[in-house]
């Protein structure tokens, strides 16, 4: 595991306090940021591309084809 050294400035301190759990070092506070960060930026990147498969015709056409096939294999 590595170790990053971080200079804060007073909104930071801010920021970090805003988001402390009570009982969080700030280490994990940090940590846990990052990991709330990408978390995120991954579904940002799935709704982007969720938006740019329902704005393709053939892909929408293409699941409706398959929604239509499989429309028989329904529970109910």
């Amino acid at each position: 595991m590595g170790m990053i050294t971080l200079r804060s400035d007073e909104e930071l301190d801010r920021l970090l306090t805003e988001l402390a759990r009570p009982g969080e070092t700030r280490s994990d506070t940090i940590r846990r940021a990052v990991r709330d960060a990408i978390t995120l930026a991954r579904r940002e990147r799935m709704r982007q591309e969720s938006l740019a498969c329902a704005a393709d015709e053939r892909d929408v056409t293409e699941a409706a084809a398959v929604q239509a096939d499989l429309e028989h294999l329904r529970a109910w």
